[in-house]
């Protein structure tokens, strides 16, 4: 099955193996074995359903991803895997700042993701593009920031492969969609695709903000906009895609274990869908075990329309962006009780 990646993180993605190389390389791992710092970097049973432990998993890829050569090997890794799961569009999202420390330049950052996608295009027919991330708790001074360097490694700006996407990640409580509104247009003047992280970790009233406020096109999990019949009618009507991510959905807390997944719900009411990894290393997934998963409830040919649908609502090359009518395909009957 062909499939698209919307929403995958690089930081969240990175193969244990390639983390324990690096680390070991500028000795740096703070563990003896490959064994111990998978236990640190892959999401583990008992801690999952809550957002911070699941976050507490970046810590230690961003040792490593401070050089240049490195975030573009683990790039080049990320692909690989990618290929293996037979994705043929691919979207990674980045936040370039938390990969200053060590002295690199945001421009250097974001370069060395794009270094890293133009060498892995040249061994895998994956169409790709990078997505800039701004995080909420560093304000909305640094987002505008991000955004006009996010623009200025536009995609439209280069022969090969370059940024696609603006997006807001990070903690949602006390950070609303509307502070960073300036940065949101800035991004859309830059002719950039707007998504967000919203309705994770709060309420729809987070989902009305980034479609009424910012004008997003696409938002990422979006979890709590069931809990709003108007909400799902509107994202339906303006065909506004949700970015979904089965397994770290259930990991952070954003669905509780044993209620369905709002991609059944989101597909019922018509709204465009796309099936996301978020972060494979951390979650312990991969777009293959994501569709398997999803299959206790969707066809073969309604996973592939899924994913065929998706496609029409990438960032890559907007001019050959479609409008598809979101399928609404009749789920099994148990579909609640899984």
């Amino acid at each position: 099955m062909k499939k698209v990646e919307l929403h995958q993180h690089v930081d969240g993605s990175i193969p244990v193996d390639m983390t324990w190389r690096l680390m070991k390389k500028h000795r740096l791992h703070p563990v003896a074995t490959k064994r111990e710092m998978e236990r640190l970097l892959v999401l583990q049973e008992g801690e999952e359903g809550a957002l911070l432990r699941y976050l507490d998993k970046f810590h230690y890829p961003q040792w490593i991803t401070q050089f240049y050569e490195n975030i573009a090997r683990v790039v080049v890794a990320i692909v690989e895997e990618a290929h293996q799961n037979n994705v043929t569009l691919l979207e990674l999202r980045y936040a370039p700042i938390i990969h200053t420390y060590a002295g690199l330049t945001l421009r250097q950052t974001i370069s060395a993701v794009l270094t890293g996608m133009n060498r892995a295009k040249k061994k895998y027919p994956i169409e790709m593009g990078l997505i800039v991330i701004a995080m909420r708790q560093q304000g909305p001074h640094i987002a505008r920031i991000l955004a006009r360097q996010a623009v200025s490694e536009a995609q439209h700006f280069h022969e090969r492969t370059g940024v696609i996407g603006f997006d807001v990640a990070g903690a949602e409580r006390g950070n609303p969609a509307r502070l960073f509104k300036e940065s949101f247009e800035i991004a859309r003047v830059g002719k950039l695709g707007l998504t967000i992280h919203a309705g994770e970790d709060e309420g729809p009233e987070a989902i009305w903000e980034a479609v009424d406020v910012l004008g997003v096109h696409r938002i990422g999990h979006g979890c709590s906009a069931v809990k709003d019949k108007s909400l799902l009618r509107r994202l339906a009507k303006d065909k506004v895609l949700v970015e979904c991510c089965f397994t770290s959905n259930y990991q952070t807390g954003a669905v509780a274990f044993g209620a369905p997944h709002p991609i059944l719900t989101f597909l019922e009411y018509g709204i465009p869908v796309a099936i996301c990894t978020d972060n494979t290393t951390v979650s312990n997934t991969s777009q293959n075990k994501e569709n398997q998963k999803l299959s206790q409830w969707l066809s073969k040919e309604q996973l592939l329309t899924i994913h065929e649908q998706a496609r029409g609502f990438s960032f890559i090359r907007p001019e050959r962006r479609m409008n598809l009518r979101p399928i609404n395909p009749k789920l099994a009957d148990n579909r609640r009780g899984k």
